[in-house]
């Protein structure tokens, strides 16, 4: 059976720091054979929700919220939970509506969203996974910290780019069986295969870019609240 190559991070114009269009994103999907995309927008499902009416096959709709404590990123949301939660509330919030919940690059070291290992061990229990590569992480050594926590703590991994521009999309993947549905997307998980590649580091650049575009109002605001 052929896996499916899945980028389980990844962002669109609905992300602050983000200028990446659905069509753009879809088209490098398609060239780059990338089966299936979680979009993961900062706080927001809606720009996902939008997205997978255009390509239902394609778009997997998530989320990357940021507690108080760090950021969690899931899967198969129904609607927003809004940031600024515990991860207590968070998690419960995600769990009523059925989603997967994963933790975003849980040690690196320069993302205001990383966490305190202490915090993260006392929610391990009640989140499916652990994002073990992040194609965004500068140190390696910070996405081998993730892994080796998983496996210490018998946690699913998942992979992701975490794109933001053209470059990014498709770097990192997790290949899994087909699935087709969270519970079934759940069991795949645990046969992942994954391809890791790490993006330049000047994408980053392209994140700064964008959240000035916005300031300056040369790029129309997505998000809810805008």
């Amino acid at each position: 059976m052929a896996l499916w190559n899945v980028d389980l991070h990844s962002h669109t114009v609905w992300s602050k720091d983000c200028l990446s269009s659905f069509e753009m994103i879809i088209d490098l999907c398609r060239k780059r054979g990338v089966d299936r995309i979680a979009i993961t927008d900062h706080n927001t499902a809606e720009g996902a929700m939008a997205m997978q009416k255009l390509v239902p096959d394609l778009v997997i709709v998530g989320e990357e919220i940021m507690t108080t404590q760090g950021e969690i990123l899931a899967y198969y949301v129904k609607e927003t939970v809004p940031a600024g939660l515990t991860p207590d509330e968070t998690i419960r919030r995600l769990r009523d509506q059925g989603a997967v919940i994963s933790v975003s690059h849980p040690f690196d070291r320069l993302r205001k969203g990383a966490w305190e290992e202490a915090d993260l061990t006392r929610i391990i229990d009640r989140v499916d996974a652990i994002e073990i590569f992040n194609s965004r992480c500068l140190y390696a050594e910070d996405n081998q910290k993730a892994l080796r926590f998983a496996q210490q703590h018998h946690v699913l991994g998942t992979a992701g780019s975490d794109a933001h521009s053209r470059p990014e999309y498709g770097m990192g993947l997790t290949r899994l069986a087909p699935f087709d549905g969270p519970e079934s997307f759940l069991a795949a998980l645990r046969a992942a295969e994954y391809t890791k590649r790490l993006s330049p580091f000047y994408v980053h650049g392209f994140s700064s870019a964008a959240k000035w575009m916005r300031k300056l109002g040369l790029r129309k605001r997505m998000w809810a609240g805008g």
